[in-house]
């Protein structure tokens, strides 16, 4: 049975903010569209509310002025050097009522308060105490009627869940706890930089409140993402994270088990993976490892975060409606002020949040404001008013808090994690704090902000302030304080005491990926075929629609009829077939595929198709996902928003969950990738040299030098290449950190996909992808390519060539081959072969060895590529063939150039034959 996904089918009602019409994207799938309710469930007030409101419309726009400018009011400097006026929106003469200030009116509808009767005083008074004290909020501009009025009644009623006393005294050892642990490094390490949390201790609250809502909520999986500041604190008196591994780093020491390869990473760029009690739950962390690009992480923590929602069942999977659920697994990301409010990525994330195939339910943000960035004052680090505003591009509720006292940051995550689990939306704390020293332990602030680090200098910290106020309020006693920060420095102690000795366990590292290996020397050579029959069979399923489908004539001609002919033919099929049948034969055998990108569905040529709209009433089907009947593995084909930074660092991240996943991020053209260089460099290439992380990533790059200008033909081969860990003299292959391929067949297209899966490690993937060749009859394959027994090749030769009467080898990669061959061909040359490198890296030393066996009359080698000489494989290739391979190359191709392509039709078309010239000749 073929499940379709209707686009005509639309529920009239909704529930809540998020409304549950189901729509069809451009894409062939389905997510939710937000939109004022227009049903009978609509967000109402009771009859009596609203005769109340145009009784008293005065005191009701005075109470709406409070909830829309009483933030520029509030307390939230925690040093005092804000100086902020009344705003005048708040004045009681603006509305008339200076002279009624003592009249009584009933609040219903008019204000959320436990008393039903106030005089206009007492109102005034009831909403400088809730939204000009230390915690405010922004949240006027929400996009329904419920969303506002649940936050004004959830906001003005905060208080009346109380904190108790055993949480006040848990929560004020944790402070002292986190204080007494930079005062220790403060000792021990004086000439470390360790990004300490003085001055932002507050933030254990939070996040002691964020679990604890966990657990009350049933989130069972935190994923988290957190910058330098105070992450060691949070490591160690929150995390578990044994204090003796910090010591070891900070003396020199590896943070990795003995015999494991890695280079591992700066002190504050450590992460972990562990299980936490919330009274009696388990809360499962997966805190991650972050690069120096801070907010780079965002996307990664989020596409984590969807992978796990989908591993455990609450992202629907099985339905492709793109949409998942946030029962189970909560996002945390935490930011600093000055990025948040700078770098784009965090604008592009936020921009994703909701789209479909990318929405995690909602995320909590916390903006740890420390009122500076570096050194640069917030009226010179950004244009607008908080650091938080870019949320209310996405109609993001803000929560402001003074982190001076820890109580206010508890109200403050609690009402958010309200609003998140109600609303499934993303929602923002704005926790402003300050940092004692500079930008770590060892810069002086007081070079560039002197009156600041003044008053900071001048007051008590935050821990002994929350202590003293609970010792004075007789909440706990000195002694129990004194005794938990003795046992703690104790511990301190005892763990400095094992540096030397301690052998570190792989329990603090991420999720355990059962049965994967670090990789061995030879990576290349994995059996990837699929038995004929079982081909056959998934090649058919893959453009099987329902019967009436009323399917595009080009497609049912070109891309339906044409494949099944082709199939039972066994030859001549195009890359999309191939491609077809490496994700089908991976579904078949119960891994989960996932293709991400620009316009994916279709192709940006195309030539894919792998979902197929009805012309009648846009319903759509994907066939790979009914391969079988009983089909567990899912194809999820997610056309992204017109992002390359975040939408790859989530495709990253969802490729961390799981070994099980195969993740294709395409970009629209090869150059595209730029955008998300900072993904690229931090993460996909070094994540598992520096924190162990293994990832099966695949990155299509279309490239090829076609005449299309600049920026549509080059996926900079050349900035792969010097991106990996491929040693110059390597003879016997490289454990690398990363491959780059450019493959000139389907088949080989087929058996790189599905080696991505069948060995037990993973390694990212740069595929150098076709554009002109999608289609070209000379670069196809036959079924007996892919069938049992057959494997990705990294050299291919040309068969057809008589190796007696070769004196000129050339070596070339990817669709440049054809064109060789086209020349030879119209010149009748005879005694020039061609070897194509498939794979670049691991360069294929042994197999390049032995095609050079064959020709042992040739007097002349030649590299051949069409790129520029300042790019493409040539600076890779040159050394290597002549420090392992024993053979020096001569260049032929394009000259040095500073851009990728030339933009004149005629100079590319002189470009090609003076390459021709230079290879033949």
């Amino acid at each position: 049975m073929i499940r379709i996904f209707s686009y005509s089918l639309r529920f009239p009602y909704c529930h809540g903010i998020r409304c549950s019409a189901f729509y069809h994207s451009k894409s062939g799938v389905y997510g939710f569209r937000s939109q004022e309710l227009e049903s009978s469930e609509k967000w109402h007030l009771s009859e009596k509310a609203l005769e109340n409101r145009i009784k008293n419309p005065n005191v009701y726009q005075l109470v709406q002025a409070y909830r829309k400018y009483g933030h520029l009011k509030a307390d939230l400097d925690p040093l005092g050097l804000q100086h902020r006026k009344e705003p005048v929106e708040l004045s009681v003469d603006r509305y008339g009522l200076s002279r009624h200030l003592n009249d009584k009116i009933s609040t219903e509808g008019i204000l959320y308060s436990d008393r039903l009767e106030c005089s206009i005083s007492d109102i005034v008074q009831l909403l400088q105490d809730e939204y000009c004290q230390g915690i405010t909020a922004e949240f006027d501009y929400l996009q329904t009627e419920e969303e506002r009025e649940w936050f004004a009644e959830n906001f003005e009623q905060k208080k009346q869940t109380s904190i108790t006393d055993e949480r006040k005294i848990k929560i004020a050892k944790l402070l002292l706890k986190s204080q007494a642990f930079d005062e220790f490094l403060g000792s021990k390490f004086t000439t470390v930089k360790r990004y300490g949390g003085e001055g932002g201790e507050s933030m254990l609250a939070a996040f002691d409140e964020i679990f604890s809502e966990c657990a009350g909520h049933n989130i069972s999986h935190v994923v988290m993402c957190m910058p330098h500041r105070g992450r060691l604190n949070f490591l160690s008196c929150m995390l578990n994270f044994p204090p003796v591994i910090m010591f070891q780093k900070m003396k020199g020491k590896s943070e990795f088990p003995p015999n494991v390869k890695g280079t591992g990473d700066v002190l504050s760029h450590l992460y972990t993976s562990v299980d936490l009690d919330y009274g009696g739950k388990n809360i499962h962390v997966s805190f991650l490892p972050n690069p120096s690009h801070l907010e780079a992480n965002d996307p990664v923590a989020v596409g984590k975060t969807r992978g796990k929602q989908q591993r455990y069942k609450t992202g629907e999977y099985s339905t492709n409606d793109g949409t998942s659920s946030s029962q189970d697994v909560l996002c945390l990301q935490v930011h600093g002020d000055a990025a948040f409010s700078a770098q784009g990525i965090v604008s592009e994330t936020m921009v994703i949040a909701d789209c479909a195939h990318f929405t995690v339910g909602g995320s909590i943000h916390l903006i740890v404001n420390n009122q500076i960035g570096f050194t640069t004052e917030p009226r010179l680090g950004r244009s607008s008013r908080y650091s938080s505003d870019l949320g209310k591009i996405n109609s993001y509720p803000v929560i402001h808090v003074n982190g001076d006292n820890p109580e206010d940051v508890i109200q403050a995550t609690c009402l958010a994690m309200k609003y998140r689990n109600k609303f499934n939306k993303d929602v923002i704390i704005d926790y402003i704090c300050y940092r004692k020293h500079g930008h770590n332990e060892l810069d002086d602030p007081s070079f560039t902000n002197p009156l600041m680090y003044q008053a900071i200098t001048s007051r008590q910290s935050i821990p002994d302030k929350y202590s003293h106020k609970l010792l004075n309020d007789g909440i706990c006693n000195k002694t129990d304080l004194e005794e938990s920060v003795k046992q703690w420095n104790n511990k301190l102690q005892s763990d400095m005491t094992q540096v030397d000795s301690y052998v570190i366990k792989p329990y603090h590292l991420l999720e355990d990926w059962s049965g994967m290996k670090q990789a061995g020397d030879n990576i290349t050579r994995w059996d990837t075929g699929v038995a004929m029959e079982t081909l056959k069979f998934i090649g058919a399923k893959s453009v099987e629609i329902p019967e009436n489908w009323k399917s595009h004539s080009t497609i049912k001609k070109f891309h339906i009829e044409r494949r099944k002919q082709k199939l039972v033919d066994g030859r001549e099929l195009d890359w999309a077939t191939a491609e077809s049948l490496a994700i089908g034969s991976l579904l078949y055998q119960g891994y989960n595929v996932r293709l991400c990108g620009q316009d994916v569905g279709r192709g940006t040529f195309s030539h894919r198709h792998a979902m197929i709209i009805d012309q009648g009433n846009d319903d759509m089907v994907i066939p790979l996902n009914h391969i079988t009947d009983n089909q567990t593995a899912f194809f999820e084909v997610a056309n992204s928003a017109l992002s390359e930074e975040a939408v790859l660092g989530f495709e990253y991240g969802m490729s961390l969950e799981s070994p099980n996943n195969l993740l294709i991020w395409e970009a629209q053209f090869g150059d595209f990738f730029n955008g998300a260089q900072p993904i690229i460099d931090t993460y996909i290439t070094s994540g598992e040299t520096k924190w162990l992380l293994q990832s099966g990533l695949v990155m299509l790059l279309p490239h090829g030098m076609d005449g299309a200008g600049p920026e549509h033909s080059s996926c900079r081969l050349e900035r792969f290449l010097q991106l990996t860990d491929s040693k110059e003299n390597a003879v016997d292959g490289d454990d690398v950190n990363i491959q780059v391929v450019f493959p000139t067949t389907p088949a080989q297209y087929f058996h790189l996909l599905r080696r991505q899966m069948v060995r037990n490690y993973r390694k990212p993937l740069i595929i150098a992808a076709p554009k002109v060749i999608l289609r070209l009859p000379a670069a196809s394959s036959s079924l007996n390519e892919m069938a049992s027994g057959t494997e990705f090749h990294p050299v291919l030769d040309e068969a057809t060539v008589d190796p007696g009467t070769v004196d000129k080898v050339v070596f070339c990669s990817g669709k440049h081959y054809y064109n060789l061959v086209k020349e030879r061909e119209s010149r009748v040359i005879k005694n020039t072969v061609f070897i194509r490198l498939e794979s670049l890296c691991p360069f294929p030393v042994e197999e390049i060895q032995n095609e050079l066996k064959k020709y042992s009359k040739a007097k002349e080698f030649v590299w051949s590529q069409e790129e520029h000489r300042n790019m493409g494989a040539w600076s890779f290739v040159a050394p290597r063939f002549e420090n392992v391979v024993g053979c020096k190359l001569r260049y032929a191709g394009r000259d040095v150039l500073c851009t990728s392509a030339v933009g004149i039709g005629e100079l590319h078309q002189k470009e090609i034959l003076d390459i021709m010239d230079k290879t033949f000749s």
